[in-house]
């Protein structure tokens, strides 16, 4: 499959699940910048698929991401991040989404398990609520230290100022 096939609307994604459901798939959804893809998050994306689910990505858009990051965000614009994404084999298919949160994409996507990072834990998971009501359960996921896409921008940073 071509990865930009993977990249599909909201609409065309719920359609996609009901077809993954009745073939007794799991949905598994998580979200994030993906802003400059790094071993981090390829490890943390590889974690959560399996053969028996359905791995759903939601990316914030490049305007969500102005909104909820630091200034000069995001590096790579929405489309890049999406096709590198959806280039990586345990990725089934990337949704893009404008708003600060992805609370309507986990609406209208009824994951069976949500994920994310383990810095998530003792705090509340945008969605959980939708997952949890359904019967679904949250996953939060060990993140390889030392690998975050502000700590590579950082260390740029300081380089190119020597």
């Amino acid at each position: 499959m071509k990865t930009e096939y993977k990249i599909v609307s909201l609409a065309v994604l719920k359609k996609k699940i009901v077809v993954s459901r009745k073939a007794g798939k799991k949905i598994v959804f998580t979200n994030g910048c993906f802003d400059l893809m790094h071993l981090g998050h390829v490890s943390y994306l590889e974690k959560i698929k399996s053969k028996d689910n359905i791995l759903v990505v939601g990316l914030n858009s490049d305007r969500s991401v102005r909104r909820i990051k630091s200034a000069g965000r995001p590096i790579q614009p929405q489309k890049a991040r999406a096709r590198v994404l959806a280039a990586l084999a345990c990725v089934d298919y990337v949704t893009i989404f404008s708003d600060p949160t992805p609370y309507q994409v986990i609406q209208a996507v009824q994951p069976d398990i949500l994920v994310k990072g383990a810095d998530w834990k003792n705090k509340t998971v945008v969605g959980e609520d939708i997952v949890k009501a359904r019967g679904g359960r949250v996953q939060l996921v060990r993140y390889i230290p030392g690998f975050s896409t502000t700590n590579i921008i950082n260390k740029i940073r300081t380089q190119c100022a020597l």
